[in-house]
């Protein structure tokens, strides 16, 4: 198939390329023109699929399940526009974000196989969507499809970055020439390790139920508000589980290139660890169904591992200030009069 194909030869263009340290202005102009390398590679009737106004329904309309998406989908590139499509999902992110994306968007491969070919599982339903003009800001953009969704807004010199949402399944590839595999496997072991090295008095703050939720508690929700700030604040832990609980974070935030991940870190740390909440649901044995979710001042990350016999992974980072870059498009418009 031509979409693997078109992974492949993306990442083997740019993986040996380092990106020199910069602000953030300068990942959103390399978007810009990423964006604009792939929109120019387009038919006007592709082109016209791809592209929204940036104040479109559209751009809230977002979610992780294999469904039918609007934007165009990679079945529907030529190889080099699929190639263009890569170099843009590759931009914003770091090394290991990037390998994370590019190898959830094999794993319908994978259920391609185990589901008999079932349709909705075609790995090539991935789909970009422009949003705006790239260059002209404010504008964004997204990459969504089964367990994917990342959404960029741009302007002013800064990018937004979330919703942010990475799913696995399988959590484990259990058979089959990819057995063993584990996509997200940082953001489960880290959060194992940590309530491994809690003691009982620890655990008993942590662990808020024994049940835990069948998905994400936030799910798609346009707006996201602060959950319950339960569990056990970071300012609890001894400094070494500290040291296992920030790892787990950056685990989430560096998903990023250093110079959009940063802006987000400094809000985090800047909040103190007694602002930094961990909370636990379910079980602590491997096969057992559990979910974690960490929530600052700020932001919120979710991990659910309860479907197919929990070996189905949801993560989502959310920003409770600046979610779809309302912050950002907010400065933007009292700035900037309408019209122009």
């Amino acid at each position: 198939m031509r979409f693997p194909t078109a992974l492949f030869t993306a990442t083997m263009l740019l993986l040996p390329f380092t990106t020199p340290r910069s602000f953030a202005h300068n990942v959103g102009g390399e978007m810009a023109t990423a964006a604009t390398n792939f929109l120019t590679a387009l038919t006007p009737e592709q082109r016209a699929t791809a592209m929204f106004e940036l104040r479109d329904e559209e751009r809230f309309n977002w979610h992780f399940i294999p469904r039918a998406r609007k934007g165009l989908a990679f079945r529907d590139m030529t190889f080099p526009q699929q190639t263009l499509a890569q170099i843009l999902i590759m931009t914003p992110l770091s090394h290991s974000g990037y390998s994370k994306a590019a190898t959830i968007m094999t794993l319908d491969q994978v259920l391609y196989e185990m589901e008999n070919h079932a349709a909705r599982r075609e790995p090539g339903q991935y789909s970009i969507s422009i949003f705006g003009t790239p260059g002209k800001d404010p504008w964004g953009w997204r990459i969504e499809g089964h367990h994917l969704s990342l959404n960029f807004t741009i302007g002013g010199g800064d990018v937004a970055l979330t919703p942010s949402f990475m799913g696995s399944n399988p959590a484990e590839v259990r058979s089959g020439p990819r057995a063993g595999l584990r996509v997200l496997a940082r953001e489960e072991d880290l959060a194992h390790d940590l309530m491994q090295s809690l003691n009982e008095k620890q655990r008993a703050v942590a662990i808020y139920t024994t049940n835990a939720p069948r998905d994400i508690i936030t799910s798609t929700n346009r707006h996201v508000t602060a959950l319950m700030p339960t569990g056990m604040t970071a300012a609890q832990f001894t400094p070494e589980q500290r040291g296992v609980f920030m790892e787990l974070l950056r685990e989430y935030v560096f998903r990023y290139r250093d110079e959009l991940a940063e802006t987000d870190w400094k809000k985090i740390e800047q909040a103190g660890p007694e602002q930094l909440h961990f909370a636990w649901a379910g079980g602590l044995e491997t096969g057992q169904g559990h979910y974690y979710r960490i929530q600052g001042p700020t932001f919120l990350m979710e991990y659910d591992q309860t479907q197919d016999n929990a070996n189905h992974i949801h993560t989502v980072w959310r920003d409770l200030e600046n979610d779809f870059g309302e912050d950002l498009l907010r400065q933007h418009y009292e700035q900037v009069p309408h019209g122009k």
